[in-house]
Parts: C-alpha cells; structure tokens; sequence
C-alpha cells in the first residue's frame, strides 16, 4: 500500500483531533495528563463546539492544559477555578464551560469554592485529576494522599492520628443537591479511557442542559511523585488507589 492510500479518508483509522494543536507535550513519561487531554480534544472535536467551550485551569500541572487545547482558556488563582467558571457560565450561559483540577487545587485550597460550585448546581464540569499527591511542587501530601503513603511532608507515610483522614470529596459532593452526575474513572487502560470519554461527554451535554453540576473524577498516577516507572505505578494505582477511590458512578441523575 502506498502512503498516498495509507492516509486516504476512507483508510483512516485514527487522526489527531484538530482541537488539539502541534505543541509538544512536556508531561513526565506515564503522566494521566496527556492522555486526559487528548480525550478532552476529542470530545469538543467530536461534538463541534470548539468555539463554544471555555476552560478554567488554576496552578499546578494543570495550569498547562491551555498549551495544547486550541478553546478560549482562563486561569484562575490556586484552588478558585469553579469560582471563576461559575462567572463565566453566568455571562455566556450558551458555552461549554469546564475547570480542569488536580487534588491539591480541588480538594485543598479550594474546598470551599468546589463544594459552594456544586451546591450552588451550577451549570459546568469540573474534570478533577486524583493522584494522591502534589505533583508539580515537590510531591507533597494532599488530602487524596493514602493512608500509609509516602510523600516528602510524611517521608514516614500518611499517619491518621497526625495528618487526618484521607478526603474522599467525590462522594461527598454526590450528596449535594446541586450535582447531577458524579463519576469516578481512570485512563489506565483503553477499557477505561472509553469509558472516561464517555464520562466527559456526559457531563459537557448536561452542562448544558442545565442539569446542574457534574464532577468527573479522574484516578490517576503520579509516578515522579511516587518515585515509581509508568508501568509499576499503573500497578501500585490498582492494587492501592480503586481500594480507597473505587470507580464508577457516584451519582446520575
């Protein structure tokens, strides 16, 4: 076969989302970033609302989701991006309006503003990614961290009489009245990460259906945090993580 029939239509397999442009991704080998990313891409590509969507991203490894989806982008301050997102959802009610979170911003510093957002209902998603650690700032302990787990703030691992309970706050955000849809997923295999998309698409269409807030869950690994290649934290995300965060809905209405 030649290339010029290799890469004809009717011959494609597969094909970047046009969404997503030509930058390189700098995420660390086995990162659950840059397969998230690609399916965020592929929803708004799939859906042609590419100049309808807006997503909020605070601090953190999440802050670079703008570098490599081509949709209006806003950041917000750490742990206030459903603040910012509710602003923009109440100015421009039409648009597809997501925040893109890990734990730390999330469930951390943004306590308040995520559980405010979703009791509120409004009408956004929020795509939260859980690895139990702060990635980018030295792999410090978060609430998602395990108990038991090492991090450089508890070299020892995470003590409950000490560093408190790990936070499970997708299950309690599934018992606010405001939220629609509360799932938990992870992009660890292609079973998976189908299910993920499917996940995403979900909570876009009931954003704008006006059904409230939805809350994709997303567990996932952190291997330069946890100090473990990308195929051992895969494992150690299996055999450690669905225990304490299974997967599945937590909520659909």
């Amino acid at each position: 076969m030649t290339t010029a029939e290799i890469i004809n239509p009717t011959n494609l397999v597969y094909a970047k989302p046009s969404v997503l442009n030509d930058t390189p991704m700098h995420y660390c080998p086995g990162c659950s970033h840059g397969v998230i990313h690609k399916l965020i891409a592929e929803i708004i590509d799939e859906m042609g609302i590419q100049e309808k969507t807006i997503g909020v991203v605070p601090v953190g490894c999440a802050v670079f989701g703008y570098k490599y989806i081509d949709i209006d982008w806003q950041q917000a301050a750490h742990g206030r991006a459903t603040a910012v997102a509710t602003g923009i959802k109440r100015l421009l009610p039409d648009r597809y309006v997501f925040t893109y979170q890990g734990d730390g911003d999330l469930a951390a510093i943004g306590t308040g503003e995520t559980i405010h957002t979703c009791n509120r209902g409004e009408n956004i998603t929020i795509i939260y990614v859980n690895n139990g650690i702060y990635g980018m700032t030295g792999g410090q302990m978060s609430p998602s961290t395990l108990e038991g787990m090492k991090t450089s703030t508890t070299p020892k691992g995470r003590n409950i009489a000490k560093n408190g309970h790990p936070l499970d706050i997708s299950k309690l955000l599934a018992q606010l009245d405001g939220t629609c849809y509360v799932t938990r997923q992870s992009v660890h295999n292609v079973a998976n990460v189908r299910k993920t998309k499917k996940a995403i698409q979900k909570a876009f269409e009931n954003s704008i259906l006006e059904k409230g807030t939805s809350v994709v869950e997303i567990v996932s690994t952190c291997n330069a945090g946890w100090k473990l290649s990308p195929a051992d934290a895969n494992e150690w995300m299996v055999e450690n993580m669905f225990p304490a965060y299974p997967l599945g809905d937590l909520k659909n209405i």
